[in-house]
């Protein structure tokens, strides 16, 4: 969307700073006021045409084939964000480490105007040569920055609007900037998202072909982000984190200057076996990550197949043999949600990652009202952060850089009729959330870069694996929005309070089988006593692959489970006296098993239920049906 320029707060700041020598405190991002500050000492004149002499094609050429990686990986990016920045009058830029521009393409008409302050490829736009502007100080500050108009430290670079964010190559050291310039007399709001997005890109290329002797990792808690620019990615070396990308570094809160110092074992406390045997990994804060881990000699990384962070669905059957599977309890809350939902009230689903929230919302749209209409789900975290609102709201043509020739409807009319579904809506930007929440109480919408306002109608499901009240109390979400939302909220409880997980484990197991496999007693013991961390998705990944991993009609016992289950079934046998109770009946039904296995953990926690019920990882309410009235009640 353009916006004018607020010009008169700048130069107000410009006449404080420049004519009466004092700094403007609150009238331009302190960014800008540090860079002019740097700028003033090294004694730049800001009134004059700062020197800029482009290099010969000589030069530029052989500098271009001394950054040829960088240009090679950043490409795809420049030739995605130039083709639409022509039908928006602006530019994407290409610079080195330094400043010097490699490259420059877009539209034909401001890179002539570009032109006549030398933002061309050959020229250097570092901050102690050209002053305060985005390639220069994004270079000084290490980070994503904009300058906007007389912002620039140059009175004569006031006709630009830049957005710039450096590259970094896997080690931390910085190997370019990428950049978004255009007219100043407007402002493209979504030109620094782009960027990011463009760089992110670039600095994820930078792993395909992995780390010399190295062990790269690529992680995240959603696992629908894995093989996307928003993974984190780490590689060892010798137990010592040698290299990461950006996203890696903000998953464990770590700086670039921590390369080379930061240990595996600072980080993670399970071995690294554990990622490859099950796909997961606990880290030092108790977080649950899904991943893979890529050795030095593989050819690629392995691109997760993974749902993309929007899907639109047509309208489901009334009657499905495929339907999810609900035991008596979630039946219950998902008649009284479908209530709330055909009432036109939101519905907010709370739960762990992996727990079923989009299931438990599939289904809400099949049993429901609107089960004729679409199905829209939207990943909130998956969603590039400048992208998010044209993607909810849509846009008209040309309302910013890189917007598609067309526009777009947006997703919210795109549920027209039907079901919204915003997953992981705890992580959707704060600043994009006061929208969301006019949205919702006007039912209709104005598309960016202007159009009629458009007439909404469908109902709302949102769905979270974080602490919405929390996130309210810290000023992450918005007590108003939350509060709109949050009409009916249903908590999906984890896998590991399932009252009935071998019960849940055989239906599950009867559905994904179809040619007579078989398990064993002894292994639908050591799945059900799992505390299955990664809740049913995890699970549902084990069953599936010990399905394709064993012929029909075969017998599965422990010895086909992933190692961390028999590791564990083992360690059970040695120190536990549950597991000892259950092996010591080899021939027993499993009904006899179970029962076994909940009196010996009454009698290891000294008859305490509620620890015995924790241990077993079942409710106390199953312990005290399968054990009758002989046990003794709390107060």
């Amino acid at each position: 969307m353009a916006q004018p320029q607020p010009r008169h707060s700048v130069g107000q700041a410009r006449r404080v700073f420049f004519e009466r020598g004092l700094a403007p405190q609150g009238q331009v991002p302190d960014t800008i006021l540090q860079s002019w500050q740097r700028c003033q000492r090294l004694g730049l004149e800001a009134q004059s045409h700062p020197a800029i002499e482009p290099v010969t094609e000589a030069d530029l050429r052989r500098m271009r084939e001394r950054h040829e990686k960088l240009w090679r990986l950043a490409r795809a990016e420049l030739e995605a964000l130039a083709t639409d920045a022509m039908a928006t009058g602006s530019i994407v830029i290409l610079t080195d480490e330094d400043g010097w521009i490699l490259d420059a393409e877009g539209s034909t008409g401001f890179l002539n105007k570009a032109g006549r302050v030398a933002l061309m490829p050959g020229a250097c736009w570092s901050e102690t040569q050209v002053g305060t502007n985005a390639i220069g100080t994004a270079i000084v500050e290490g980070r994503a920055v904009e300058v906007r108009g007389g912002e620039h430290y140059f009175a004569p670079h006031s006709i630009l609007s830049c957005s710039a964010t450096p590259v970094y190559d896997p080690f931390g050291h910085l190997v370019g900037v990428l950049d978004i310039s255009g007219e100043a007399s407007v402002h493209h709001v979504h030109a620094l998202g782009l960027a990011r997005l463009a760089v992110a890109n670039i600095e994820h290329r930078y792993f395909e072909d992995g780390i010399a002797d190295a062990q790269v990792v690529r992680l995240h808690h959603n696992p629908a982000l894995l093989g996307t620019a928003r993974e984190g990615i780490l590689a060892f070396r010798d137990g010592r984190l040698v290299a990461a990308s950006q996203s890696g570094l903000q998953l464990f809160g770590l700086e670039r200057g921590e390369l080379g110092e930061v240990s595996y074992h600072a980080l993670f406390e399970q071995a690294l076996s554990r990622l490859r045997d099950d796909g997961v990994l606990v880290d030092r804060h108790g977080r649950m990550l899904h991943g893979h881990v890529q050795e030095h000699g593989d050819d690629r990384p392995r691109r997760h197949s993974s749902r993309p962070p929007i899907t639109v669905s047509a309208a489901t059957r009334a009657d499905r043999a495929d339907a999810p599977l609900f035991d008596a309890g979630q039946d219950a809350e998902l008649q009284r949600a479908c209530r709330v939902l055909d009432a036109e009230l939101p519905v907010l689903l709370l739960g762990q990652t992996g727990t079923g929230k989009e299931v438990f919302a599939r289904e809400l749209h099949r049993r429901g009202s609107r089960a004729d209409k679409p199905f829209v789900a939207v990943n909130c975290a998956a969603l590039p952060e400048g992208l998010i609102e044209a993607e909810l709201f849509g846009y008209e043509d040309g309302a910013f850089t890189g917007a598609r020739k067309q526009g777009s409807p947006g997703l919210l009319r795109q549920a027209a009729g039907g079901v919204l579904f915003l997953d992981e809506i705890g992580d959707m930007p704060l600043a994009l959330q006061p929208r969301l929440l006019r949205v919702l109480q006007e039912r209709e919408l104005t598309p960016l870069g202007g159009g009629k306002p458009v007439k909404l109608d469908f109902a709302l499901i949102c769905a979270t694996h974080q602490d919405l009240e929390r996130g309210v109390a810290e000023g992450r979400f918005r007590a108003d929005l939350y509060y709109r939302i949050a009409h009916h909220c249903v908590r999906i409880a984890p896998l590991s309070d399932h009252p009935e997980r071998a019960r849940l484990i055989r239906d599950l197991w009867r559905r994904l089988d179809k040619h007579g496999r078989q398990l064993t007693d002894e292994a639908l013991q050591a799945l059900a006593g799992y505390s299955w961390p990664g809740n049913l998705r995890q699970l549902s990944a084990c069953l599936r692959t010990l399905v394709a991993l064993s012929e029909p009609g075969a017998r599965i016992g422990p010895e086909a489970l992933p190692a961390y289950l028999r590791s564990i079934e083992l360690a059970r046998v040695a120190e536990d006296p549950v597991a000892a109770a259950v092996t010591a009946m080899p021939d027993a039904g499993l009904e006899a098993v179970e029962e076994a296995a909940m009196r010996a953990a009454l009698r290891a926690c000294d008859g305490n239920v509620v620890q015995a019920a924790r241990r077993l990882g079942i409710s106390r309410s199953t312990l005290y049906r399968r054990l009758g009235g002989g046990l003794r009640k709390p107060n």
